[in-house]
């Protein structure tokens, strides 16, 4: 596993070379502002000890979302056997983990965590990513280049992109059911679907007072931490776990900082980059026109 210092560097690494590569608007200067996420945004608290691994959240955001049928139906427990990641025809998957010491397996459903302050947000030059007050990150394919900066940026792997799609390929991820659900104030699909109330669907505020409790009240079942309450600035989705998180996939070395934070004196700087670069571009243009055109003369001359 990366160290934290290593982690840090990958992701501002990943960010800067997007950024300077495709000289970002106006706009992500003033994004480097800390943000901090709406006060009344919704979210989902995961709890693992109740997950069974039964896919049912799985089938449920494929017909949401209408994607197509996977190779495998979703009664399919062999896929268990395997950890994958979201793709663009799965914007949620459920992995196993065998944690020694452990007498039955943990399963972890994987998706957007929708960040309070999203990296792919910060690092996407065409503002094809929105915060929304609800609490979604959604994603706009019509203004997308396709650079992919946003999969870099992301410190969860989750933006897919899809390749299979030759004439028009774009990111693919949970939008938490944006248009049809949330902003109508209605749950995600896959909340609705879980048979074993793993998720909790709420004011995000709420859902940390919840999580809480339940580790007060239950303090040999769970691991005294809510994964996504602080980490990189906080996220919607959230988890409640009885192991160490590590032990069940998550990056716990990715700190509290919003990924933002490590590109702000580099934002900062691009309004004035923008300022220069049009003029440095222009002297580069007259020198290599006034050459062009005194080598025509000297040619005229010669005439």
């Amino acid at each position: 596993m990366m160290s934290t210092l290593n982690r840090r560097k990958f992701l501002k690494g990943g960010l800067l070379g997007g950024a300077a590569a495709t000289v970002l608007g106006t706009k992500k200067a003033e994004a480097a502002h800390s943000f901090g996420g709406y006060p009344e945004s919704m979210g989902v608290l995961v709890d693992l000890t109740r997950c069974v691994g039964c896919r049912s959240c799985e089938a449920a955001c494929n017909k949401e979302q209408g994607l197509p049928t996977p190779a495998q139906p979703f009664d399919d427990q062999s896929v268990l056997n395997q950890k994958r990641r979201t793709s663009e025809g799965a914007y949620t998957v459920v992995n196993r983990y065998e944690v020694p010491g452990q007498d039955h397996p943990l399963f972890r459903k994987i998706q957007c965590n929708h960040c309070n302050e999203p990296a792919c947000l910060t690092s996407c030059f065409v503002n094809a990513y929105k915060k929304t007050p609800e609490g979604a990150v959604v994603y706009d394919a019509s203004v997308c280049v396709g650079c992919r900066t946003c999969m870099v940026a992301c410190p969860f792997y989750v933006p897919a992109y899809s390749y299979s799609s030759v004439l028009n390929p774009v990111v693919k991820k949970c939008i938490f059911c944006y248009d049809t659900r949330l902003k109508l104030g209605r749950p995600p699909a896959c909340v609705e679907a879980c048979p074993q109330e793993v998720l909790t669907f709420g004011r995000r505020q709420d859902l940390i007072k919840l999580g809480h409790e339940r580790i007060r009240s239950n303090p040999d079942r769970y691991v005294d931490h809510i994964y996504g309450e602080k980490e990189v600035g906080g996220t919607a989705w959230m988890y409640l776990s009885s192991v160490g998180f590590e032990n069940v996939g998550f990056d716990t070395e990715l700190g509290n900082e919003p990924i933002i934070n490590y590109v702000k004196e580099f934002l900062t700087i691009v309004p004035m980059v923008l300022t220069i670069w049009p003029a440095l571009f222009g002297g580069f243009h007259l020198l290599a026109t006034r050459k062009e055109a005194v080598k025509n003369e000297q040619q005229a001359n010669k005439r």
